[in-house]
């Protein structure tokens, strides 16, 4: 691999501000309990958020930056009576590139700051971009 493929940069667009403080508080999935938040998008970007409203639903990519990048295979769901398994074929927030993937609905949106839910990240989650959840029909 030549050096200029070797590392690249992503900058946060935004943070997660959230009830869940702790790793360990965080449930493994949206659906299975976790709080609504909020996307505190920095003042840099907020208009990129121009045309988004209220009921949308969207992806947040986040970064998990509490996680293990080290870790190849787990567990699935830290269950040790299911047989080890390589991360990418699991949503384990430990892995190489730690990205995390929300679906969320957009509850509110107030000056640059996004009330969304429900989403399992962490208090201080770096976000690194948002996308739309597009109809089976805008896909093709």
């Amino acid at each position: 691999m030549d050096a200029k493929h070797k590392y690249f940069r992503i900058k946060p667009i935004g943070f997660i501000r959230s009830d869940l403080r702790r790793r360990k508080d965080a449930p493994r999935q949206g659906r299975e309990g976790a709080p609504n938040a909020f996307v505190e998008v920095l003042a840099s970007y907020t208009k990129a958020l121009h045309r988004m409203h209220a009921g949308d639903e969207v992806i947040i990519i986040s970064w998990l930056d509490r996680a293990e990048r080290n870790i190849l295979e787990v567990h699935p769901r830290g269950d040790a009576s299911r047989p080890l398994t390589g991360v990418f074929s699991t949503r384990s927030p430990d892995r190489p590139n730690p990205i995390g993937l929300h679906r969320v609905k957009i509850l509110a949106i107030d000056q640059g700051n996004l009330h969304v839910g429900p989403i399992e990240a962490i208090d201080g989650t770096p976000v690194i971009d948002i996308k739309p959840v597009l109809s089976e029909s805008a896909d093709w």
